[in-house]
């Protein structure tokens, strides 16, 4: 009885599966499936500033989070103002210039605009937030909201449109499929130039430049943080199909994404246990984040084994880029660089090297028979990313007053007057 009740529903409610709207004929499964990924990528915000509150001091953990908060607000408003013009409006070269505040603004077929837009705008707030976690402890608040502008309005629109949008390296057959350039390259190479021009926290580094460890202040809260973003990534790389046409490549997708992350996690565990005799939980943890930047451009390109080595270096790259950035004396407190940088580019060069024409990747990479050929494009891609983001962001943070004089005290009571933990404060008895 209640199978014949419910294949009676589905006949009824089939024809809606699709619907004349303003722009045609919508794909009402499809639709779903993006709003339900943006959701996702969406709540990926919690978990970057899970993670990140968590591996500052408590003294800064309210600074971080408003960071995150009006990232995403910053990122909306700029996005719709201007990005989604530039990143979507037109097929030239090097930026669009139509569709700015969305008036004439086209979608993908079958998908609504206004579905479409928050979609990119969920990416768009993903890769202005990296950069709180590298700058953390040290960058004045209206400063970061002048450099988060920049960046949703201008500069990850234009690196969309170059990849995305129908740009110069599309046409060169670039292959990026959910963002480990255009996202997390973008916001790692952010954070990394604002954290050389910032200049390390106090007490960082000694004389001799040898690294203090500065402890977080709740691991806990990193490890929620984690997880949310391995929820969230299930969004970020199976939502950028842009429907459910295949459920096949969805499924292979997903897996491969959490094999990567896998695969990072225990790589990066064995490495840091190697390398200092104990397997520390924040650098593992960070392992996961790796191995899913670094799988995001090849996810669906790539079968789940190559997806397990993929994810594997990337976790041990992220190990070692840390000690790397400790010896070269910059001070990343959440590993900005060494996650979505570093990795962006490993992510990317992956395509070239693990890529498989049956899967749609543009050419077969190096390991199955195609050559240097997509390899070579995906690492002049790859430095053309690097290279215009370093660029665009040296001079952003060089015009700004950018550095904290609050340092000591914390952020917390300098810029926002209050304590994210009460009853800790002490008071003079005089």
């Amino acid at each position: 009885m209640y199978r014949i009740l419910f294949l009676l529903i589905f006949l009824i409610l089939m024809p809606t599966l699709a619907w004349a709207g303003e722009g045609g004929q919508f794909d009402a499964l499809g639709t779903l499936w993006v709003l339900l990924a943006a959701f996702m990528v969406f709540f990926m915000q919690a978990g970057f500033g899970m993670l990140e509150a968590g591996l500052i001091r408590a003294k800064n953990a309210a600074n971080i989070l408003m960071k995150n908060l009006l990232d995403f607000c910053i990122a909306s408003l700029g996005f719709f103002i201007f990005g989604y013009a530039i990143m979507f409006g037109g097929d030239d070269a090097l930026f669009g210039t139509s569709g700015w505040f969305l008036i004439g603004a086209e979608s993908i077929p079958g998908i609504p605009l206004y579905a479409f837009w928050f979609f990119q705008a969920a990416f768009c707030g993903a890769a202005a937030t990296i950069v709180a976690g590298g700058v953390a402890e040290r960058m004045k608040f209206t400063a970061y909201l002048f450099y988060s502008f920049l960046i949703s309005a201008f500069i990850y629109p234009v690196i969309g449109h170059w990849v995305w949008g129908g740009g110069w390296l599309a046409g060169l057959e670039y292959h990026d499929f959910a963002g480990s350039s255009v996202v997390h390259l973008t916001g790692g190479t952010a954070a990394l130039i604002g954290t050389i021009l910032i200049k390390p926290r106090i007490g960082k580094f000694n004389g001799d430049g040898s690294p203090n460890f500065i402890a977080g202040h709740n691991i806990p809260l990193v490890t929620l943080g984690v997880f949310i973003l391995w929820f969230g990534w299930f969004g970020f790389n199976p939502g950028s199909t842009l429907g459910f046409a295949d459920p096949g490549q969805v499924a292979r997708i997903t897996i491969n994404t959490s094999l990567a992350a896998a695969s990072g996690v225990i790589a990066a565990m064995v490495a840091i246990w190697a390398k200092f005799g104990k397997p520390d939980l924040a650098l593992t943890l960070n392992g996961a984040l790796a191995g899913l930047v670094a799988i995001t451009a090849p996810c669906a390109v790539v079968f789940p084994i190559s997806a397990i080595f993929i994810g594997a270096i990337g976790g041990v790259l992220c190990v070692f880029c840390v000690i790397w950035l400790d010896r070269l004396g910059i001070d990343d407190p959440v590993g900005a660089f060494p996650v979505h940088g570093l990795n962006g580019i490993w992510g990317t060069i992956a395509v070239g090297l693990f890529g498989q024409m049956a899967l749609g990747a543009p050419r077969n990479g190096l390991f199955y028979g195609g050559g240097f050929i997509q390899l070579a494009v995906q690492a002049l891609g790859a430095v053309a990313v690097a290279v215009f983001v370093a660029g665009t962001m040296w001079i952003v943070f060089k015009t700004i007053d950018a550095l904290e004089k609050e340092e000591l005290q914390g952020l917390d009571i300098g810029e926002h007057g209050m304590e994210s933990y009460s009853g800790f404060q002490i008071f003079s008895t005089e």
